[in-house]
């Protein structure tokens, strides 16, 4: 009977990690590929919710990558004013027309591959743009929401076209999230 208990409970551990909602982005530009990203649904409830609603309308679909600073990470979500195309010179400063996220900051520590939500100073500002690291960067522990990590592609995300000068703007055409899709 012990058995079968443990079995059962195996089993439903293996269900639930293989229900676990992600995205999966196809990227363009210097960078082309696919990166996979396990959300952390039971850490940040609301803002992978947030991702994956974002996701499924399409609203991240041409967004481009509009802040990469080289060892540190790369930034994009901009949906208001972060479309390829269109006139990026405000990418970065928009968010979607839903309300702001409370933070859901957790012990999760910003190592190389994490995702993280970005925000304003106040903390309770996250909305649409998300990072992604490509070192670790332990100052941030405590201080943003972490969302997610890539569990498939970091050699695209290492691919990214960086930016320059301090806030690591990109400068000419940027790379961009062709499309992203919620996966199961």
């Amino acid at each position: 009977m012990r058995n079968f208990i443990a079995a059962g409970m195996a089993s439903m551990l293996l269900a639930g990690t293989a229900l676990a909602n992600g995205l999966e982005i196809t990227v363009d530009g210097e960078a082309q590929g696919v990166i996979k990203i396990d959300l952390a649904e039971d850490v940040a409830p609301k803002h992978a919710e947030r991702l994956k609603t974002l996701a499924a309308s399409g609203a991240y679909d041409g967004v481009v990558f509009h802040r990469v600073i080289d060892g540190f990470m790369a930034q994009t979500g901009d949906v208001e004013f972060g479309k390829a195309g269109e006139n990026i010179s405000r990418a970065g400063t928009g968010g979607s027309d839903l309300p702001d996220l409370p933070a859901e900051f957790s012990d999760i520590a910003f190592d190389r591959g994490v995702v993280g939500m970005a925000r304003s100073q106040n903390p309770d500002s996250a909305n649409s743009q998300f990072f992604i690291m490509f070192d670790k960067g332990y100052f941030l522990n405590g201080q943003y929401t972490v969302v997610g990590k890539v569990t498939e592609g970091m050699d695209v995300v290492d691919a990214i076209k960086r930016g320059t000068g301090g806030n690591g703007a990109v400068a000419g055409t940027p790379d961009r999230m062709v499309s992203v899709k919620v996966t199961d």
